[in-house]
């Protein structure tokens, strides 16, 4: 039934106050989604003593799109306009200001079983369990089409092992449909399902919100981490590279210390005394200056053998301001 003339006025109102006020819009895929359901997540998305959650809106995507063109008309540089080519199907816009994983999870909450019905694509693998089915054994040759191993148990028929009835994204035969309605077996769901994502002017699919805090984090770690690896190589001092161009000095200078007798320096004796002797860092030592000279000792062993693994290797690693690693470079 088409929309009244006072109704398309108060629908192209909300949809460009919405426009103005929300930063962030869903579009949702509403296939095989009936407006009782529809009505349900609304209900779902509101907030006692709250403003809504989220807004839903359906209409005709030649509706939306006119109001759009004509919001921009007058808002030419408003982003809106990145959302105008997604605009395409049967889909509802989902108008938020809050956090998008939660609006996608209430969306993706409220799922209505159903049937397969024959020609539709199988939203995900479809399987038969064993055991009784209620049919009689007159039956037995609409198994055995399927492929379905079976036998007669108790006078009825009885499936013997599980079996993969439907892939994912296959369509739904007269075959396969009619056994699960015998079975009485709903396989699917339906509900809003998460399309684009519109954010400010930008435009990207649903499984960006899978990304978590600390995956972001990792993989700027991860980046800085090929980024000091990078200016250590090529010798050019960074933020990153720095404070590993700074470790690297100090354990030439640890080392330089260590083979000098008459040279050494605050950040060194433990080195030195370490080498001299280990069995007093040992962990039968005890007290508290056992305790505290303890890690040095570890530290001690660790630098020794890292400079020694540097000169068999040639040296190649850089110092604090780009030399060579025992090129003789003057600080």
């Amino acid at each position: 039934m088409p929309l009244s003339k006072e109704k398309k006025e108060a629908y192209f109102e909300r949809l460009q106050e919405w426009i103005k006020t929300y930063s962030k819009i869903m579009l949702v895929q509403v296939d095989n989604v009936g407006s009782s359901q529809i009505q349900q997540i609304r209900m779902t998305m509101r907030r006692e003593g709250q403003d809504d959650f989220a807004y839903i809106l359906m209409g005709k995507n030649t509706l939306i799109r006119k109001i759009i063109n004509e919001f921009l008309e007058e808002n030419a540089d408003h982003p809106i306009k990145a959302l105008l080519p997604h605009i395409k199907g049967n889909v509802g816009l989902v108008f938020t200001n809050e956090d998008m994983t939660q609006v996608r999870e209430k969306l993706e909450s409220i799922r209505k079983p159903a049937p397969a019905k024959v020609g539709s694509l199988a939203q995900k693998d479809v399987f038969v369990p064993p055991g009784g089915t209620g049919c009689d054994p007159g039956q037995t040759s609409f198994f055995q089409v399927l492929g379905i191993p079976t036998k007669i148990q108790r006078g009825q028929i009885e499936i013997v092992s599980e079996v993969h009835l439907i892939k994912k994204g296959d369509k739904v035969g007269p075959s396969e449909g009619a056994l699960l309605d015998k079975l009485d077996i709903r396989p699917f769901d339906y509900g809003l399902m998460l399309g684009m994502i519109y954010n400010n002017g930008s435009v990207f699919s649903p499984e960006v919100l899978d990304i978590s805090q600390e995956d972001l984090k990792n993989k700027f770690c991860a980046g800085v981490t090929l980024l000091a690896s990078v200016c250590l190589g090529a010798g050019y001092p960074t933020l990153a590279s720095v404070p590993h161009s700074v470790a690297n000095a100090f354990k030439d200078l640890v080392a330089v210390a260590v083979e000098c007798e008459e040279f050494s320096f605050e950040k060194a004796d433990p080195y030195k005394a370490y080498l001299a002797d280990p069995s007093a860092f040992s962990g039968g030592g005890g007290g508290d200056a056992g305790a505290a000279s303890g890690g040095g000792g570890d530290a001690a062993a660790a630098v020794v053998e890292d400079k020694k693994e540097s000169s068999e290797d040639g040296g190649g690693g850089m110092g604090m301001f780009g030399d060579d690693e025992g090129g003789g470079g003057s600080y």
